[in-house]
Parts: C-alpha cells; structure tokens; sequence
C-alpha cells in the first residue's frame, strides 16, 4: 500500500526535504513523508491535469461531502457537507480567518509553535501575544491559567494547534472544553490548526474542535497526512451558514486563492484513500517504537513524552549541554529542526522527522548520538 522512495527518488519527489541538503546528509527536518502519493490521488492529479489547468469553478467540487464522509467515518463527527470553505493553504486560511472572522484585539500562539503562527498574525496586522509552554512538564499542557490571564488582559483570538506539532499532543476532549469554556466567558474565538488530525496514532483520539466550541473557525487540509503539500486544497470548516456566506462573498473571493488540482486530490484523499492512511499510521506506530527503544540506549540523557499524533518527534537534549543540537548533527550527517525555530531562545530541543523508513529511524539516531557524545 505505501510506496517508499529511495534517496534518489526523493531528492527528486521532496526538492526542498531531500534537495536542499548536501548529499550524504539524511533529511528529517521539513514535514514531509519519503513516500510516493497514495495510487488514487497520483491518478486523480494526471487525469485533472490531462483536462487542463484552469481556476477553479466557484463552489467546493464536492470537497465539503468528502470531507464530512471523512469525519463522519473516523471520528463519529456529524458535520453538514456544506461547511466547507476552500482555500487555497492552511496559513492563507488562517490569515483569511484573523482578517475576517476574529474580533479585534491580540492573538495568543502559544509556543512552541509551527513558526508560520506567528507570521501569519504579524501579516494580519495584529499584535501577538506567546504563551510559554513548560518544557519540564511531564504531559504538555494548553496551561489554561496562562490562558485566562492572557484573555483578562484583552487578547481576542486563539490559535490552537490540535493536534499539537511539534509536541505531538492530541488534546484531550477535557482540555478543549475548557478552553472552550474561557473563550466564550471572554469573547474570544479560537482558530484552530487541525491538518495533522488524521495522524493521529495508535492508543491517542481526535477531539474535533468545532464539536466543543461551535463558535470556532478550524481550518484543515488533505496535504500533510496525504503527503502533498505542492497540491494546494485546504478549507476552512464554519458551523456558521451566515459566516460561510461572509467568506464567499469577500471582495477578492477565496475562491480565487484554491486550486483545480488541490481540490480533485482532496477529495479523493478523503473519500478513497482510508486503506492508505491505515497503512501509514501503522508505519508511524512502528516508528515511534524504534525510535522509543533505539533513542535511550543512543542518548541515555535524551528526553521525549509520547508520541500521541503527527510524525514529528519533539526531543529534548538539554542534558547535553549543547545550545543547538540541531547544528551539531548537521556536521554528523543529519539535518533536524532546531527548536529555537519553534520558540525562539530555547536551547537544546529538536523536532524529527519520522515519516521514513524505520532504517533511517535508527540511522538518525545514530548520527545524532554522534553529534552530542
């Protein structure tokens, strides 16, 4: 069922993954997986493609029903097939959001963070405010009392990650109501993030966030857990048929910014593609078991919770008293994320890239034991 890429195919596949490191480096920074597209969505693309490559017709090319099938299936979610708005990416559906859906007032990221969050509120025109998460903590937490302070002083919106990357936290349905629970108290509306929603793994479960706060805008894509993120086709989900109209009929309509082709693979991703999907997840689980087993016995000094969601491992190596891990790998051989890219002034934190082979798993694991021993 998943096709994996050899390295000379993925330097071709993942230009900016496998291509923009030397060769010889192994690449488990950018959150791409070294897999070829799921069948269907390869045929959908080239037969779309054979038609032509015209802009999308207004309306959703049955986007919405794919997507509500989809939710419907796998989290019991009873969701109108027209709550969809297409958009052309996740970031753009988000900036789309704060610019027209979310009261005035500062935003709240809190960190770490995907760092296009916090970009995207400084291109909004709106002023940021972070929040710290601990690194110490046990469990990672939303750390509501920070939340509450933050709302009481006048920030607005809310960006929520859900599930989390890079911690890799699938918020518990408790958690989520009680911030739901402090945003309506305080007028705020909550932005959710939910690409990585079907990457949720073994043992963990998705809470959609519209399920406990109807309020909030979630805007969501088939680009990351269908590995295709040139293919532009995401959509903002709205509870609200007035708002959704609102969103239509904006003076450039956000029909213009999606694309024909992320639109065909979209829906074949969420209608056609459950068989590949549970192929991957049981990649992912594999995965995060080698890399549970193999990182102790590397780096005794290493830190990491567990992985609930995403394939993106987020460890701490603070223990060994480098300030960027990131770079001491680079020179042994392996490019990682450095976590001051997720919360600026953080020491000794990387993010890693699981979605491969469970041979480079280990073999990244290695290198980076290397690089701090």
């Amino acid at each position: 069922m998943l096709r994996d890429l050899t390295d000379d195919q993925a330097r071709a596949a993942l230009p900016l993954k496998w291509g923009e490191v030397a060769p010889g480096v192994l690449p488990a920074w950018v959150a791409e997986m070294d897999l070829r597209l799921a069948e269907p969505i390869e045929e959908a693309l080239v037969e779309a493609v054979r038609r032509g490559a015209g802009y999308a017709a207004f309306g959703d090319g049955g986007l919405g029903a794919a997507f509500a099938g989809f939710a419907r299936r796998h989290w019991s979610w009873e969701l109108p097939d027209d709550a969809c708005v297409p958009t052309g990416s996740v970031m753009g559906g988000i900036r789309l959001a704060l610019e027209a859906l979310c009261p005035a007032g500062p935003v709240v990221v809190p960190q770490p963070c995907y760092p296009p969050f916090r970009d995207v509120v400084a291109v909004a025109g709106r002023e940021l405010v972070t929040l710290d998460l601990d690194p110490d903590a046990t469990q990672a937490s939303l750390d509501l009392p920070a939340v509450e302070r933050a709302f009481a002083a006048g920030a607005r919106t809310y960006l929520l990650c859900n599930p989390h990357n890079p911690l890799g936290r699938a918020w518990s349905r408790d958690e989520l109501a009680a911030l739901a629970d402090l945003a309506g108290r305080y007028g705020v509306r909550v932005v959710a993030d939910e690409i990585h929603a079907p990457l949720t793994l073994p043992g963990a479960r998705f809470t959609p966030y519209l399920t406990v706060d109807p309020r909030a805008v979630v805007v969501t894509s088939a680009s990351k857990s269908f590995n295709m993120p040139a293919v532009h086709g995401a959509q903002l989900v709205l509870l609200n048929e007035a708002e959704r109209e609102r969103v239509r009929a904006l003076p450039v309509p956000a029909q213009h910014t999606w694309s024909s082709l992320g639109i065909a693979a979209g829906v074949v991703a969420w209608r056609d593609c459950d068989a590949w999907l549970d192929a991957l997840l049981e990649r992912l689980d594999g995965n995060r078991r080698v890399l549970a087993d193999s990182l102790p016995a590397a780096l005794p000094g290493a830190r990491m919770r567990p992985l609930e969601a995403t394939y993106l491992a987020w460890v701490d190596l603070r223990a060994y008293g480098v300030a960027d891990p990131a770079e001491a790998a680079l020179a042994h051989g392996l490019r990682v994320s450095p976590g001051r890219d997720y919360q600026p002034g953080l020491a000794g934190h990387v993010r890693l890239n699981l979605a491969t082979s469970a041979d480079r798993v280990r073999e990244a694991t290695r290198r980076l034991s290397s690089a701090l021993i």
